[in-house]
C-alpha cells in the first residue's frame, strides 16, 4: 500500500472511529463523549501524523452535526473545529514519546484547547445567536471547564496508548 493510501486509509478509519464513539457514547454525557472524542484525536494524531490529526480534528464535527450528535447550532462547529485543531497541533509539536515532558505538553495543550473554545463559542459566538438567556448559559458551561477535564482525561489516555499503537503498526 502506498503512502497516501495508507494515510487515507488510517485517516478515514480514525474519522469514523471518532463519530461512532460520539454515537455510541452521547447517552453518557458530556464527560465520557468527550474523554473519547480527545483521545482518539490524540491518537491520530500521536499514530497517524500532523495531518490525519487535523483532518480528524475538523471534518469530525462537522460530520458529527450532519448525523445529528454534535453541536446543535452551525454556528459553533466550525469553531469546535477550531478548538480541535489547537489541540492536535500542540500535541504534536510536544508530546511525540511517553516522556514525563509529554504530559505537561498534553496538559499544554488541553488548556490551549480549553481556551480556545471559550474564546470563541462562549465569548464571540453565543452571544451574536441571540439565544434565550436560560439556553445561552446551558451552552456556555458545556463550552467551560468540561472542556478543559475532557481534554485532559482524552490526553492523558492518548499520550499513555500512542507509543504502544505506533510499536504495534512498526511506526
Amino acid at each position: 500500500m502506498n503512502r497516501k493510501t495508507l494515510w487515507i486509509t488510517e485517516t478515514a478509519v480514525l474519522l469514523a472511529l471518532l463519530v461512532g464513539l460520539q454515537f455510541v457514547t452521547k447517552a453518557m454525557g458530556q464527560f465520557v463523549t468527550g474523554s473519547c472524542v480527545n483521545l482518539v484525536l490524540g491518537v491520530a494524531v500521536l499514530t497517524a501524523g500532523l495531518w490525519s490529526g487535523v483532518t480528524v480534528a475538523v471534518l469530525s464535527p462537522f460530520c458529527a452535526f450532519l448525523v445529528g450528535i454534535g453541536p446543535a447550532f452551525l454556528p459553533i462547529v466550525p469553531m469546535v473545529a477550531v478548538g480541535n485543531t489547537v489541540l492536535v497541533v500542540l500535541l504534536h509539536l510536544l508530546c511525540r514519546d511517553r516522556k514525563p515532558m509529554a504530559y505537561v505538553g498534553m496538559a499544554a495543550a488541553a488548556v490551549a484547547k480549553f481556551v480556545a473554545l471559550w474564546l470563541l463559542i462562549v465569548v464571540v459566538v453565543l452571544p451574536m445567536l441571540g439565544l434565550p438567556e436560560k439556553q445561552q448559559a446551558v451552552l456556555s458551561a458545556s463550552f467551560t471547564w468540561p472542556q478543559l477535564v475532557t481534554a485532559l482525561i482524552g490526553g492523558v489516555l492518548a499520550v499513555s496508548i500512542a507509543p504502544t499503537i505506533r510499536k504495534a503498526l512498526h511506526k
